[in-house]
């Protein structure tokens, strides 16, 4: 039996694919963390893991952009690194 979608329709994963599906794991990661009480918010780990997450989502964007996901993960980013900079000055 032949397969219902056409070649073209079959899933083909980029090195960006594989980047934003990296930073989904890691901002989910420290999302489940923090929502278990594992991992603090504001500790710098947890701020450098969503840092990294949402920085490696908006790199998978240059594939396709999307301009809700862009804003979301600069807001994320920003939000992270401004924890990340007020924990170094203390």
């Amino acid at each position: 039996m032949q397969s219902a979608d056409p070649p073209s329709a079959q899933l083909s994963l980029t090195w960006l694919d594989a980047a934003g599906l990296l930073g989904v794991a890691l901002l989910l990661a420290a999302y489940a963390g923090t929502v278990t009480g594992r991992v603090a918010a504001t500790r710098p780990a947890a701020l450098a893991v969503n840092l990294a997450g949402s920085l490696l989502i908006l790199a998978s964007l240059r594939g396709t952009f999307n301009l809700p996901s862009a804003v979301v993960e600069i807001a994320w980013a920003s939000v992270a690194a401004v924890g990340l900079i007020r924990h170094a000055r203390r």
